[in-house]
């Protein structure tokens, strides 16, 4: 095994005792030595590769930032090119994605706020490219963006564990969001009723004719 690999590797298994550690203990107990412990390398291999408790929290986000994208890009692949909103569909399909990560993700967010704000500037850069783009394919920009915030909305107060809904009502709410049927995506398409909405409406006008 060559240096470079020996060392991606030692920086992988830091990585995810970085996490395991935020998990467990929570952000305010992750050191070098706790990393060292949990991972077997050594404090000064660890300075070595990652420099400052900053360094290990920009890793972190790093890492999670680089599966995320690799999951759009494969999702936004399935896509039949014919679809006008192809890549709002993918990014919510994303946000959906990140509510099956571990609870130390959104720990590891909060400790990099913490710690230093300006390492999220990566993450906000990404999402004025995405809006962009969700933008120039919308025929509703507004409704796109509010179809995205949604999302975003779910994902993150799942990860906080601060979301009022079960996983089966988030879930029918991420399909809700995927289902280009519910939301208008040409001046000609007529947008379909939820299935309960129908059921709702013709109930009550039953009892008014009765």
């Amino acid at each position: 095994m060559d240096n470079s690999t020996r060392s991606e590797r030692s920086r992988k298994t830091a990585i995810q005792a970085a996490f395991t550690i935020i998990a467990r203990d929570g952000p305010g107990r992750l050191t070098f030595d706790a990393i060292s412990r949990e991972s077997g390398i050594s404090k000064g291999g660890l300075m070595h590769q990652f420099h400052t408790k900053g360094s290990v929290l920009k890793a972190l986000l790093e890492h999670q930032a680089e599966y995320f994208e690799s999951f759009f890009r494969d999702y936004l692949a399935t896509i039949d090119d014919a679809k006008p909103e192809a890549t709002l569909l993918a990014q919510i399909a994303t946000a959906r994605e990140s509510t099956t990560q571990q609870h130390s993700v959104a720990l590891a967010i909060l400790a990099a706020l913490v710690e230093d704000p300006e390492l999220l500037s990566t993450v906000r850069e990404s999402d004025v490219k995405r809006v962009k783009h969700i933008k120039a394919e919308a025929f509703d920009p507004e409704l796109a963006l509010l179809r995205w915030s949604a999302a975003r909305g779910l994902a993150l107060t799942a990860l906080l564990g601060l979301c009022p809904f079960s996983d089966k009502e988030r879930g029918r709410l991420f399909d809700r969001l995927l289902d280009e049927g519910q939301w208008p995506s040409s001046p000609d398409l007529k947008v379909k009723k939820p299935r309960s909405a129908r059921s709702s409406r013709s109930a009550s006008h039953s009892d008014q004719s009765a």
